[in-house]
């Protein structure tokens, strides 16, 4: 880590991702920042974890940081290496001060001054090649079984759509994707509402259209420039730049440009925070202003067009590898009912149940895609849902930790 004589006062830890690692032998955190700031990633010892919860911006300085570690924690650490982890986070743009606002301001105008925006998961998760893409999807959509019983390709305004990465999610993807192949072929503006998973803002947009191997999806500025309007410029892009990295947009993106057999059509990409943003006292949210006042600037904008409604999200998150106890059989088996309790609601088109289900148990099971599906539902109105398919993906090498996911087209 770098050294520094400078002293970092009421050192601040930004939003990062802390993920335990092994390295040479040695137990670190890997500090992982989802707006990607610094070029350099960051290795912390896991002996200095706890001070990393420190940094909270009450602590002076590193001295008080190093005291506050020895009586909260019984850790004795000079205030020399402490100096050195904070000048480490810094360096790396990872501590809210003056420095990382310069260069997240710096990262922004470069953003958008982009013709579109780069698929960020293009070579590492899927292929970049048009090709070879069409391909992979092609054979997930070749091994879907016929559709049974359930509503008319010309019925289906919108569905939920996983966002898992595809050798994981494909076969539930293609089968949500192939039963609505009309609404997205006909359809000439698409709103998609997608998990924020680094963010709480209730709703963050962008202006930059979106690309994908196929070409490019243009943003739909006016649609864009209403929904700001009626929540406030500044509210609804201070996170744009999350739309950078964050998948939930992205892999759904491609799955609408490949039924779409390349064709472009107008996005309204929304990222939505969690569903605590909109929950009051009793776990509603059916009469939270931010959302009337969401979804009657998307009524108004789209008045007249062919809209697809897509709600991108996944279900429970449980397991060692979001923080839980291993799972086996049986505790599978339980979320898979817990899992179809919220899919019964869904069914019934019961938006309000969904969310106070969810609220009721404290979202006991991290469900991804809360506030997506809500959305979804509401803007579609009285849209009753027809499960496509469900899945646990393993989400840890034992298999101990599971994310569910679900594919739905509503009518």
């Amino acid at each position: 880590m770098a050294t520094t004589t400078t002293q970092i006062r009421f050192p601040k830890l930004r939003g990062v991702e802390a993920r335990p690692i092994t390295h040479n032998g040695q137990r670190y955190y890997y500090l992982r920042d989802p707006l990607e700031l610094a070029e350099n990633t960051l290795l912390v010892p896991q002996a200095l974890g706890p001070a990393l919860l420190l940094c909270d911006g009450s602590l002076e300085d590193a001295r008080a940081l190093a005291a506050a570690l020895a009586v909260r924690f019984g850790i004795q650490v000079d205030a020399g290496t402490v100096q050195e982890l904070l000048a480490a986070l810094d360096q790396a743009f990872l501590l809210e001060n003056e420095r990382s606002a310069e260069a997240l301001a710096q990262a922004v105008d470069r953003f958008r001054a982009a013709p579109f925006r780069t698929p960020a998961l293009a070579g590492p998760s899927y292929p970049a090649e048009a090709g070879e893409l069409r391909g992979l999807l092609n054979r997930y959509l070749e091994q879907t079984p016929p559709a049974g019983d359930g509503p008319g390709p010309d019925s289906i305004r919108g569905l939920l759509s996983p966002h898992i990465d595809y050798p994981r999610g494909g076969p539930v993807y293609a089968q949500a994707w192939q039963r609505a192949q009309a609404v997205a072929q006909e359809a000439d503006l698409v709103i998609v509402f997608a998990t924020d998973h680094y963010g709480d803002d209730p709703v963050t947009l962008t202006r930059q259209n979106y690309a994908t191997p196929f070409g490019v999806l243009p943003t739909a500025q006016g649609v864009v420039d209403a929904v700001a309007a009626a929540l406030g410029e500044e509210a609804v892009f201070a996170g744009e730049l999350r739309h950078r990295n964050e998948h939930s947009i992205e892999l759904v993106a491609v799955w609408l440009h490949h039924m779409r057999q390349g064709r472009p059509v107008e996005l309204a990409p929304i990222l939505v925070g969690p569903y605590t943003r909109f929950a009051d006292q009793e776990g509603r949210a059916q009469d939270n202003a931010t959302i009337q006042r969401l979804l009657e600037a998307l009524r108004l904008a789209t008045r007249g067009r062919h809209v697809a409604v897509v709600a991108s999200g996944d279900l429970s998150h449980v397991g060692p590898a979001f923080g839980g106890e291993p799972l086996g059989g049986p505790e599978k088996a339980a979320i898979r009912l817990s899992d179809q309790a919220l899919l019964a609601q869904i069914r019934a088109g019961d938006a309000e149940g969904f969310f106070q289900a969810i609220h009721r148990s404290q979202d006991r099971t991290n469900i991804c895609g809360t506030t997506p599906i809500y959305l979804t539902m509401r803007m579609l109105g009285q849209a009753q849902g027809h499960v496509t398919s469900y899945d646990q993906c393993p989400a840890d090498e034992e298999n101990t930790s599971i994310v569910s996911v679900a594919g739905v087209v509503f009518e």
